[in-house]
């Protein structure tokens, strides 16, 4: 049975401006085949079973022929999978989108198009330019500034230069040159606004905005790195009026999140709509024990415990899907009151249709310990469900201050996870390209740790939601900052607070 290969554009880097269809496309794929320019963050859609194969395209350094590239799609099509070409911006916009589809179409392989946002429009909106204005341009044309090897440019600059309007021109390095002589040869006025605008809705972003004449010049003496798109015309002008993603407050950062995959998306988003850059990159995960004997024995008589503790969202949400799977629900519980570490881990409480009684105003488990040892009364019984390496700090809190019977029960384990087989994570990291990076426990740490194992941590700056989490980032020797409440909003101020210390 033959699969399908759907063509998705990514656009242009910034995860946001992926289309809802793509993603939809991407969450069902058995194979990816992706680009060099396709953003880190879009990634974390391709489910982890799925197939990837990087065929990205540098200059000097083509994994794979465009040949290679189309038999490739149509190998994987005929094996009955489902096939997504992922590529940066739009497929059909200098993406030789047309080139693979031919190969498709003659061994009758069904495909779909998903159309991306295009860098030609996006690089420059996020830089703050128009590509149309009533009072300046009327028309916008696109161009490739790539050329065959050892062949020059076909443009016709006269042409374009009667024309009139905005030009947008997707360029290699080495053609800027060309370009601007061309059009100053053709008649267009030596101090036309022209910007250079590179890596484009990402957080290495930059704009170099100066007149066409004086273009070539102060590129030389840059390192302009690619992607890079170059426009011209009036509305250059407008870059510093109209200036939106630079003025963020994170933006130029790359932060990445380590918490696991099912938690990680409110910050992330919180974090993006800031300015930064996020690759949500889980360092653990957790997995529940299964056939837990003890477990299901302790369910027998929750009504005889005066309190039920949960340290974690992940032990309240095994907990009671466990008692679910069992044929039990929340009456189970009696009156046990239920005690928590964090917000969090109240939330998923109180989506149970149950009321949190006590939570310490410090978020980790000695001050729930302390708060536990104050509360109770001689002889309670208390059950703590929580992962297999729990820390005994809670537990001992307790027993300083009263007598009780613990029933301390290991419901999940933790596990640390490798860095995804997709984005070059480590290499980034190896190239301080990555400058931060939000720890939620201290077990996101060591999971890091282990994945990045070898890699000088000393410029990281780690942000850290608790004391214990800090703790476990120093021992790496990173830079850190902690969070003041163990919140989403608290992690957030502290990844502000890092920004503005590292700008001085």
């Amino acid at each position: 049975m033959k699969g399908k290969v759907f063509l998705v554009g990514a656009g242009p880097g910034d995860v946001g401006l992926l289309t809802l269809k793509g993603r939809e496309v991407l969450e069902h794929a058995e194979a990816v085949v992706y680009d060099s320019l396709v953003g880190e963050g879009v990634f974390r859609f391709i489910p982890q079973e799925a197939e990837c194969i990087d065929v990205g395209k540098r200059a000097g350094n083509h994994k794979m022929s465009q040949k290679e590239i189309n038999h490739l799609l149509l190998e994987k099509a005929l094996e009955g999978k489902c096939v997504v070409r992922l590529k940066g911006g739009d497929p059909f916009m200098f993406g030789r989108g047309g080139e693979e589809l031919e190969l498709l179409a003659a061994n009758s392989i069904p495909f779909e198009i998903v159309p991306g946002v295009t860098s030609p429009l996006a690089v420059p909106a996020y830089s703050g330019i128009p590509v149309t204005h009533r009072e300046f341009s009327s028309s916008v044309h696109v161009f490739t500034g790539h050329r065959k090897q050892r062949e020059p440019l076909q443009l016709d600059f006269e042409a374009m230069v009667r024309v009139g309007g905005t030009f947008v021109f997707l360029m290699g390095g080495s053609s800027l040159g060309e370009i601007c002589q061309g059009l100053l040869a053709a008649g267009m006025e030596p101090q036309t606004p022209a910007a250079v605008l590179q890596q484009g809705t990402c957080a290495a972003q930059k704009k170099l905005i100066l007149g066409l004449a004086d273009m070539e010049e102060a590129v030389q003496q840059r390192a302009v790195q690619t992607p890079a798109v170059l426009v011209v015309g009036e509305v250059c002008a407008l870059a510093n009026q109209f200036a939106w993603y630079d003025k963020l407050p994170l933006f130029g950062r790359k932060i990445l999140v380590t918490r696991p995959r099912e938690r990680s998306k409110i910050l992330a988003d919180r974090l993006r709509s800031l300015g930064a850059e996020v690759l949500e990159i889980p360092t653990i995960r957790t997995e529940r024990i299964a056939e837990n004997r003890r477990l299901w024995q302790e369910f027998e008589h929750l009504c005889l415990y005066q309190y039920l503790v949960f340290t974690s969202p992940a032990g309240v949400n095994i907990f009671f899907g466990e008692l679910r799977r069992r044929g039990q629900d929340i009456r189970s519980l009696g009156r046990v009151q239920i005690a928590a570490i964090g917000m969090g881990t109240a939330k998923e409480v109180e989506a149970r249709g149950l009321n949190c009684a006590w939570m310490p105003e410090v978020y980790d488990g000695e001050h729930l310990g302390i708060l536990l040892g104050e509360i109770c009364k001689e002889g309670d019984r208390i059950l703590i469900p929580r992962a297999e390496q729990g820390s005994r700090q809670l537990i001992k809190e307790i027993e300083k201050r009263v007598s009780v019977e613990i029933i301390d029960l290991p419901i999940y384990r933790t596990v640390y996870e490798e860095f995804p087989q997709v984005g070059d994570i480590r290499g980034q990291l190896e190239r301080a390209e990555i400058q931060m990076a939000v720890f939620t426990s201290a077990s996101t740490v060591r999971g890091f740790a282990q994945a990045a194992a070898g890699i000088d941590f000393r410029q990281m700056q780690a942000v850290c939601i608790g004391v214990q989490t800090e703790t476990a980032a120093k021992e790496l020797a990173m830079k850190t900052v902690t969070a003041k409440a163990a919140t989403i909003d608290g992690l957030v101020k502290a990844c502000m607070a890092a920004a503005d210390s590292a700008d001085g």
